[in-house]
């Protein structure tokens, strides 16, 4: 392979899986709801805040090194949880959850894992369990139960989805999985299957299996089902984090889910100061939505989050090398973190989120969507790196 075409940023991995996947594949993975502004503005957000690096201080030494609920990790990050990752490559959550392993950080498996629980915690690494409130609660908390028996660390209660937003794209092309690709997890109709449907199979297939009912008495149930850790995931208002840390709740994930629920949703990155303040240290607080690079991570850190989420790019580089291309993506991620700390005068994370930022609004570009895919470009790029 060319060396100057192998992937070194997560855009680089972004152009070749453009360029691999089909296009329906593509547009579910890369895709939100409505126009995609809250898409959009997840990145200009992130651009538009300017960090203030210190000087004259002992940076030799730079460690990324953190903890997320109480265990150490190697970076301040966990993977954000991604539905269905065998359609991207046949080993799915199983290879990211290895790379995730290695890069010592948790891996969050989604309730519609394309790979069974069981298989996920053979990795050997910090799992977390992303749980979706079933219609059938007894079924939902039995997969709470599932979690903590095979060995889950926390439990992350997804928040913000009802039901699955609008996404244009998946209506369009009238998105259903293929047969060979089911959510492991639990059990199901065909409805996810049915492309005969009026609009995303996938769509229609979560609103017969999601409820639109889940309140706050959640949280009790799930916490007489289980003694882990539970993260609430979804949150934007500072009202809502102020009675989750009344809840009890051990940790926070500030989302707009990726631009892909509630479209004209507040970034994340805005969200996240104002929470901080209302929390007051009450309970971790994580960050997703448009994170792409060790600087977004460290901008995360300076207005207070505990650390981040981040998907896409890690099933960009699934979808280029599987397991190899995840854990390249998480290897950038932790260069790009240890250089941009210590170029900020950072010699750890507590240095990290102490500090200070400025924000210059800028114009926002092309969408993910928008972005031309370079066919040499990909190439070169995915010829030396695909292992599927």
């Amino acid at each position: 392979m060319d060396h100057n075409a192998e992937p070194i940023t997560a855009d680089d991995f972004e152009r070749a899986a453009a360029g691999i996947l089909p296009a329906e594949i593509w547009d579910f993975v890369a895709g939100g709801s409505g126009a995609e502004t809250t898409v959009a503005a997840n990145r200009a957000a992130l651009e538009s805040i300017f960090l203030l690096p210190r000087i004259l201080r002992d940076v030799s030494a730079c460690s990324t090194r953190s903890t997320l609920l109480g265990r150490p990790v190697d970076l301040p990050v966990a993977t954000a949880p991604v539905a269905y990752q065998r359609l991207v490559h046949p080993d799915g959550e199983a290879a990211t959850a290895r790379a995730t392993a290695a890069a010592g950080i948790p891996f969050v498996a989604s309730t519609l894992s394309s790979v069974p629980l069981e298989q996920v915690i053979e990795a050997g690494g910090q799992v977390w369990f992303q749980l979706y409130w079933l219609r059938d609660d007894a079924a939902t908390l039995d997969l709470v139960r599932r979690a903590e028996k095979t060995g889950c660390d926390a439990i992350v209660l997804t928040v913000d989805v009802p039901w699955m937003g609008r996404r244009l794209r998946d209506v369009r092309n009238r998105f259903a999985l293929p047969a060979h690709i089911r959510a492991a997890n639990i059990t199901t109709s065909r409805a996810a299957h049915q492309r005969d449907s009026d609009g995303s199979a996938v769509a229609a297939h979560t609103s017969q299996e999601f409820t639109p009912a889940l309140t706050w008495s959640a949280i009790d149930r799930i916490r007489q089902a289980t003694r882990l850790p539970l993260v609430l995931k979804g949150l934007l208002a500072p009202e809502d984090a102020a009675q989750a840390v009344e809840y009890g709740v051990d940790a926070i994930v500030v989302s707009n889910h990726g631009g892909r629920q509630l479209d004209g949703a507040v970034t994340s990155i805005d969200a996240l100061p104002e929470i901080v303040e209302v929390v007051r240290g009450n309970c971790e607080i994580l960050l997703d939505s448009g994170i792409r690079t060790g600087t977004d991570v460290l901008r995360a850190l300076a207005l207070g989050a505990s650390g981040v989420l981040i998907g896409r790019p890690l099933i960009w580089g699934l979808a280029v090398g599987g397991e190899r291309g995840a854990a390249r993506v998480l290897d950038l991620l932790a260069t790009e973190l240890r250089d941009a700390m210590g170029l900020a005068g950072c010699a750890d994370v507590a240095d990290a989120r102490r500090l200070r930022t400025a924000r210059v609004p800028l114009m926002p570009g092309p969408s993910a969507a928008a972005r031309p895919r370079p066919s040499a470009v990909q190439a070169s790029v995915s010829g030396g790196w695909t292992d599927a």
